[in-house]
């Protein structure tokens, strides 16, 4: 009996070397279930671009969006899971969208194992270059001085944390701005810089190129604090107390990928992150890096469902 465990013992270290040596043993593909352009697009790609360095393997990155991200997250839980197809997302679509969709196709817990959390980032409030009010306070005397509905803000669809924030601000500052949902956020913006739609929230990485050629006014930031690349824009909370909302973005492997192939790609994700190079450009574009374990990670998901 001893012999027939040691060697069962044995066939099953071999089976998970094989699997590991063989991984990745053709392009790995990262599904981002938004629409280009987006921070969740512009993120995927940065990060692919040095993981697949690091692996010394193809990385892929295919955007499948649709239904506020519902589409490509399903996508991803029902597809292989061999560690060569994994999602890269953002909070509104994993733990906001369950509570928002009655049967949105994937169980933000129970058909993923969390990889890495890359970091998070605030929306911003902006306008376009051609609107009467500069600041927050102008901004929101100018609203409440028209009948409701005279403004609408766009966002990237509805149930997305764009949406919940310019809905947040309706509330919470006494505002009738009309909501425009967008299908992505590329969209909402050439409405935006064309002046067919004047107001929107934004993730930052997505408007700051915009924000820092003067196309778009920045009126506040939804995190808690100033983002140290915008610091002259002020949190909104320093005019509303205690409004914030930010997203966070991270990479995940379906649930039933291999243990050795998960702890593969959470190692190589560690080192992928901690690249000063990519560090650097993460933070330019205004994400806030996060140092979590996969554990950790895992936690905050949880926490936020």
């Amino acid at each position: 009996m001893r012999r027939f465990f040691q060697s069962l013992l044995l066939a099953t270290c071999c089976f998970f070397s094989s699997i590991l040596l063989a991984y990745p043993n053709k392009p790995i593909t990262i599904i981002v279930p938004q629409a280009p352009g987006g921070t969740n697009d512009i993120v995927g790609r940065l990060v692919a671009q040095r993981l697949g360095e690091q692996m010394k393997s193809s990385i892929v990155v295919e955007n499948r969006p649709g239904a506020g991200g519902n589409i490509g997250t399903q996508w991803v839980a029902n597809g292989p899971k061999d560690g060569h197809t994994l999602l890269m997302t953002i909070s509104s679509a994993q733990a906001i969208n369950p509570a928002l969709y009655k049967n949105p196709g994937f169980d933000p817990v129970n058909d993923f194992v969390p990889i890495a959390l890359v970091g998070s980032v605030p929306n911003v409030l902006v306008v376009n270059a051609n609107f009467p009010a500069k600041t927050l306070d102008e901004f929101i005397k100018l609203v409440k001085s028209k009948p409701p509905g005279t403004y609408q803000y766009a966002s990237a669809g509805n149930g997305t944390l764009n949406h919940l924030l310019g809905e947040m601000l309706n509330q919470s500052a006494g505002l009738s701005l009309q909501h425009i949902p967008y299908k992505g956020v590329a969209p909402a913006l050439n409405d935006l810089l064309g002046g067919q739609i004047q107001i929107a929230f934004a993730s930052l990485p997505s408007v700051l190129q915009y924000i820092n050629t003067q196309k778009l006014v920045a009126l506040g930031v939804s995190s808690a604090k100033r983002s140290p690349v915008l610091p002259d824009v002020p949190a909104i909370a320093e005019k509303i107390p205690g409004f914030s909302g930010t997203l966070w973005i991270g990479l995940f492997a379906p649930k039933g990928t291999p243990k050795p192939v998960i702890d593969r790609l959470q190692k190589e994700m560690q080192i992928t992150l901690a690249n000063p190079e990519l560090k650097e450009k993460l933070t330019a574009s205004g994400v806030e890096l996060a140092n979590a374990s996969p554990a950790e990670f895992a936690k905050l998901l949880q926490d936020d469902i």
